[in-house]
């Protein structure tokens, strides 16, 4: 059975709509609230089989001081907030056997973490980095304070409030018949092939975005496109629009600066590189949207 897409199981109650801004200190000095805790990048856990990102507030006591927090909202009732500790606080969790200290996407790779913890972490991980990023009013260039228990930035001097952002990507298959486009970046793991991608830029459609990040980047047109799924991407803070296009054109010409290579497969090595018996190429890791696309056209 395939692995769900990473990060798409968020089982919070958000309480966006009435996010009180005094739930944030409420919520760290009672004892029920889980923690999830993030040493610059890298989520601290507590080890198990599988671990947990959410950690006992007391946590917090084992920290000499902490930067930003958030009001993520309530599990289970329970409250949750997220913290941003500096980078070498790591060094405090890292020689513990009762914790493990690693990345997000190492987590999701690895199963670290129950699925439905994957898409809380990601949420923090994305709100802790905006917060990070955004210290000083992007208007008036003055220092900003974290407001509505962590969901606003408010500017003092000029009276602006800023919100967390969010930037949308699509990631599309593009195929033609039996056959699928894909490429290669030279970051990409050894053998791996995956769709194309690109940001969505202001006044495009979805749709339209498809067709020009296709052309841009594989010199293939593309005629009809249609949605499929979406996945947050916490890296830091994309949404991916998964979609198929139906490629009106075969020659490809890829742009060597994008791309190390660009080419069709057909469904026979799909199938192969999805299963991990293909002697060249590899599928993208199952925790991608890419993965699932491709699952999804093979089972077609």
């Amino acid at each position: 059975m395939a692995r769900p897409i990473g990060y798409i199981t968020n089982p919070l109650v958000r309480h966006s709509a009435e996010r009180d801004p005094e739930a944030l200190p409420k919520a760290s000095q009672d004892p029920k609230t889980a923690l999830v805790l993030l040493a610059g990048d890298l989520p601290i856990l507590q080890a198990g089989e599988p671990g947990t990102g959410l950690l006992p507030v007391s946590t917090l006591s084992r920290l000499p001081a902490h930067k930003e927090q958030v009001y993520l909202g309530t599990l289970h009732d329970r409250p949750v907030i997220a913290t941003l500790a500096a980078p070498e606080a790591a060094e405090l969790f890292q020689n513990d056997p009762a914790y493990t200290v690693t990345d997000l996407r190492a987590i999701a790779v690895r199963g670290l973490v129950p699925q439905e913890e994957l898409g809380i972490l990601a949420m923090a991980k994305t709100m802790l980095d905006w917060h990070n990023r955004h210290r000083f009013c992007a208007n008036c260039g003055a220092p900003t304070q974290a407001a509505q228990a962590g969901f606003r930035r408010d500017c003092a001097a000029c009276g602006t409030q800023h919100f967390p952002r969010t930037d949308p990507v699509v990631i599309m298959l593009i195929t033609r018949g039996d056959k699928c486009l894909m490429g290669r970046q030279a970051r990409f793991a050894d053998k791996m092939y995956s769709c194309l991608a690109g940001f969505l830029e202001p006044g495009e459609t979805v749709e339209d975005a498809v067709r020009r990040e296709t052309f841009e980047e594989a010199g293939i047109r593309v005629g009809e496109v249609r949605y499929l799924t979406s996945q947050p991407w916490p890296f830091p803070s994309n949404i991916m629009i998964g979609c198929v296009g139906e490629a009106i054109s075969d020659e490809i010409n890829f742009d060597r600066e994008e791309l190390e290579d660009a080419r069709w497969f057909t469904k026979d090595d799909v199938r192969r590189m999805l299963d991990g018996t293909h002697e060249e190429f590899a599928a993208p890791s199952p925790i991608a949207i890419a993965n699932h696309l491709l699952r999804e056209w093979v089972k077609r």
